[in-house]
């Protein structure tokens, strides 16, 4: 390598080493470099320009700035004016106490700002401004100090001090504020002063200036890396302030008044763009769409978005070039942030009319706007209201090039709600989303879309109607049939409807009334298929007057025949008089109910029983099992009221009577052949009822008070006249009593009697729950009557509370619960968690720790898994009150345990 080349690089690194050591490296020294960049004469001005800080000796001389400038004019040349005045007033800042002087100085360098009456030259001050402005900013940063302020009288040193950065280029001065801020100690006077002055800046709106400069066309190596940092300055300085300001925070810089105000200034700026778009002038909006989408992404959608979206409403009504701008001003948001911003924009959107004006056709456009639209906010997120979905979907259906992509995302809605993993795995809350958003899509879309796609939807639809009316859960059937109903009666018009039972509520009409069809945007409306009311509504009161036969004219033959004056009977002690006489005796009610053909008998018969049968245990003793399985057979053969209630509430007293024997008869035959799954889910809800009435104190020898007694068996007289009433209320107010003791009725006492007999409920029922029969298979397709088994045997379990046979009952429930704690259906989880949660409530706390240690351990984590990951809501709350159980059985153990 020759001598000149070696020179050249020493020479190349020397530079680099003085430019570190200026500090103009780092992102506060952007703009220093941009200049340094464009003219490299000035790459050595920064590091004379920084260095007049540091003092003289007293006993040498400072060297006359003229001296000074006859070298570097021999040096270099080409040496401008505004460097060398820039560089004498420099010095004289750094070396002058002279107030007079200094305000002189500054006040001369003013003229390059264009703000007073002889102006520089335009070439001057863009020099100035591309190249010393940073320079000479961060000088009068550190002159700061209280002292130098008061070199002049009634603060005209920091209004001087303070114009160059309101009135300088934004962007320069705006990044100078930023470092001093950051790079100042905390706290001290020169953060605090830096901090008032951003706070005034803005309130300027300085912050449009800023923006404003980056929307103009312009080119150059260090731009982009100069867009990056204003970017991350303006979108991140409440963070950065709150930082470093802590308690001193300013009002300006909280989140919720910052981002209201850089909504306003993108406003500005927008405004800015379409007056120069109108004069002819080339602007982009693209640092525009970075803002935007980088104060979604922190989560301000809110703030910015509440202030734009009204505004741009108003001004993109009337105005082409105003929807163009707004279009590409969400056209040009990055990737990374479109998803926020456009669920921004349809959260603060009023309708889908103005979500059209203001975004387009996006998703036509940009892949990523339509991943988002029509698979994020549908599929993956479930957290959009009615109205942000109805605009959602309304702006798919206001323009034919995207109505294509509405009814790919009906398809695509109708297959996820019809999979039968998704109905297990999905939370009830998204399949509510889901079916709303079935709903609103059938009410865009016309006939004649419909037709061309009939097979496919209709398909899609039958299968999910399928898979969810299997489902155990009660809600999941009924949106199953909610959306059949509309579903079928859209699709396909002409078929035959399909109508189903079920409860109307809140739900139910809300999403009866999204599926009213819409007229289209871009075309005369077809009208869709009139739904007619659901099973269970009511048409409109008009609507029956209107049909109805009319009153006739006042004064008629039908008023003069009304009725309406005469008094009516009382008739609530009225009983209704039978042929038949009910039975007497148990066994003449087991010979109604088997062989009678009379039906007033046998109804009778099935009234009386259940007060025959507490009456008489030990004649229904004699026949218990023969009488239980009568009742588990019978069959309703007269409309009875309430037949389902009078055959369970005798089941229920015999068992009670009976228990050993009859629970054990009914658990033998819940795993029988030849039952229906109505039949053993009856068996286990007379288990569960007839436990509750053994393990309640006091129960023998009292009828349960439920339902309505058999009317013939109640004398006329049994009715507690009025008069007697008012009588016995003016004795109570008129008496005197100088005691009144307990208000009420002493708590009944009495030995538990499920004690003795709960093995006999509980054992058999675990025995053969993994044996699959020819028509009942637990683990198969019979989930439904798993689930209830699972609760069924949690309430047994809580029901033997404090008895002698809990321990074995809670250690059998746990490995039943082990086995399946993984069951892919959310009501068969739901039974396992409540089981789990009945051991821990029944068997002594003692116990738990001697012989159920392992298995707790086991349900522990078990349980934690469930808590955060299952997607049920109701499984996850009943792990979660599991959990809080175990916290307190082991706070209650520890003190025990410890010395």
């Amino acid at each position: 390598m020759s001598w000149a080349a070696n020179r050249a690089q020493s020479g190349a690194s020397g530079a680099v080493a003085n430019r570190r050591r200026v500090g103009i490296g780092g992102a506060s020294g952007v703009a220093a470099r941009l200049g340094d960049s464009a003219d490299p004469a000035g790459a050595r001005l920064p590091v004379t320009a920084a260095r007049p800080e540091v003092p003289a000796r007293p006993d040498t001389p400072s060297r006359p700035p003229r001296t000074a400038a006859r070298r570097a004019t021999r040096m270099d040349p080409e040496v401008s004016a505004v460097r060398l005045t820039v560089w004498e007033a420099v010095h004289i800042l750094s070396s002058s106490e002279d107030g007079g002087r200094i305000f002189c100085t500054l006040g001369s360098l003013k003229r390059y700002l264009g703000e007073t009456e002889n102006p520089a030259l335009p070439e001057e001050q863009e020099e100035f401004a591309r190249i010393h402005f940073s320079t000479f900013l961060r000088c009068l940063v550190g002159k700061l100090s209280p002292d130098w302020l008061e070199l002049l009288p009634d603060g005209q040193m920091e209004e001087l001090w303070a114009s160059f950065f309101l009135e300088g280029p934004a962007d320069q001065a705006f990044l100078v504020l930023m470092e001093s801020i950051e790079g100042a100690a905390s706290p001290s006077f020169r953060l605090m002063k830096m901090a008032r002055l951003l706070a005034r800046f803005l309130s300027m709106g300085r912050m449009a200036a800023v923006m404003e400069g980056q929307c103009r066309q312009q080119a150059g190596p260090a731009f982009p890396l100069l867009q990056e940092t204003l970017l991350t300055k303006v979108v991140g300085l409440p963070d950065l302030l709150g930082n470093r300001l802590q308690r001193e925070n300013l009002a300006t810089f909280f989140p919720q008044n910052y981002f209201p105000l850089l909504g306003e200034e993108v406003l500005r700026v927008l405004q800015v763009v379409v007056d120069s778009l109108r004069g002819g002038l080339d602007c982009s909006v693209s640092f525009l769409s970075q803002v935007l989408g980088k104060a979604c992404v922190h989560g301000r959608q809110k703030e910015v978005l509440g202030v734009l979206v009204p505004q741009l409403t108003v001004l993109t009504q009337g105005s082409c070039l105003w929807q163009r701008v707004c279009w590409c001003l969400v056209e040009r948001v990055p990737d990374w942030a479109m998803e926020a911003v456009l669920k921004g924009f349809v959260e603060a959107a009023p309708g889908p009319e103005v979500l059209s004006r203001l975004l387009g056709n996006l998703v036509t456009k940009s892949k990523k706007a339509q991943f988002v639209m029509t698979r994020k906010l549908l599929f993956l997120q479930y957290s959009c209201t009615m109205p942000m979905l109805q605009s959602l979907l309304g702006y798919l259906a206001m323009d034919s090039q995207r109505r294509s992509l509405l009814m790919q995302a009906l398809k695509e809605l109708l297959e996820t709600w019809g999979s039968s993993s998704a109905i297990h795995h999905v939370p009830l809350v998204q399949q509510r989303y889901v079916s709303k958003a079935i709903l609103i899509c059938l009410a865009h879309l016309g006939e004649a879309e419909l037709r061309d796609s009939q097979d496919e939807l209709l398909a899609s639809l039958m299968e999910g109607v399928k898979s969810r009316l299997d489902s155990n859960l009660p809600p999941v059937r009924r949106l199953g049939m909610i959306v059949a109903e509309v579903a079928s009666a859209r699709i396909h018009p002409e078929g035959p409807p399909l109508k189903f039972q079920y409860e109307e509520d809140e739900l139910t009409r809300e999403m009866l009334a999204l599926a009213m069809p819409r007229p289209a945007a871009d075309g005369p409306s077809e009208a869709g298929p009139s739904f007619a009311p659901v099973s269970g509504e009511t048409p409109d009161r008009e609507t029956v007057d209107r049909s109805g036969p009319q009153a006739g004219p006042e004064g008629s033959d039908s008023e003069l025949d009304s009725d309406d004056e005469f008094v009516p009977y009382d008739m609530s002690v009225d009983r209704e008089q039978r042929s038949s006489k009910a039975p007497s005796y148990v066994r003449g009610c087991l010979e109604a109910l088997t062989g009678s053909e009379d039906w007033e008998r046998w109804e009778a018969a099935l009234r009386a029983l259940e007060g025959l049968i507490f009456r008489s245990p030990a004649a229904t003793q004699e026949v218990s099992v023969e009488l239980a399985k009568v009742l588990l057979h019978l069959e309703e053969k007269t409309a009875v009221a309430g037949f389902e209630g009078l055959r369970q509430r005798a089941l229920v007293a015999v068992t009670v009577t009976d228990p050993a024997r009859v629970a054990e008869y009914l658990t033998v035959q819940f795993y029988a052949l030849n039952y229906s799954l109505r039949q053993r889910m009856d068996i286990l809800d007379v288990l569960t009822l007839a436990a509750q009435e053994l393990s309640r104190p006091g129960h023998l020898g009292k009828a349960p008070q439920r339902g309505s007694p058999d009317p013939s068996s109640q004398p006329g007289g049994a009715v507690v006249p009025a008069w007697r009433a008012v009588v016995e209320e003016r004795v109570r107010r008129k008496t005197r009593r100088f005691s009144k003791g307990s208000a009420g009725q002493a708590p009944a006492v009495g030995p538990n009697e499920f004690n003795s007999v709960a093995g006999y409920f509980f054992f058999p029922l675990l025995q053969h729950f993994d044996r699959p029969l020819v028509t009942f298979d637990l683990l198969g397709g019979d989930q439904l009557v798993l689930g209830r088994l699972a609760h069924t045997l949690g309430a047994l379990m809580y029901l033997a509370v404090n008895t002698t046979v809990a321990v074995p009952m809670g250690k059998a429930l746990l490995e039943f619960v082990w086995a399946l704690r993984f069951h892919g259906d959310a009501y068969v989880r739901r039974g396992l968690l409540s089981a789990v949660s009945a051991v821990l409530l029944s068997v002594p706390a003692e116990r738990l720790l001697a012989d159920l240690l392992d298995e707790l351990l086991e349900a522990r984590s078990w349980l934690g898994d469930v808590a955060e990951k299952d997607p049920d809501e109701d499984c996850r709350l009943l792990a979660v009150k599991a959990l809080l159980l175990l916290e307190k059985l082991r706070d209650k153990l520890l003190p025990l345990s410890s010395p």
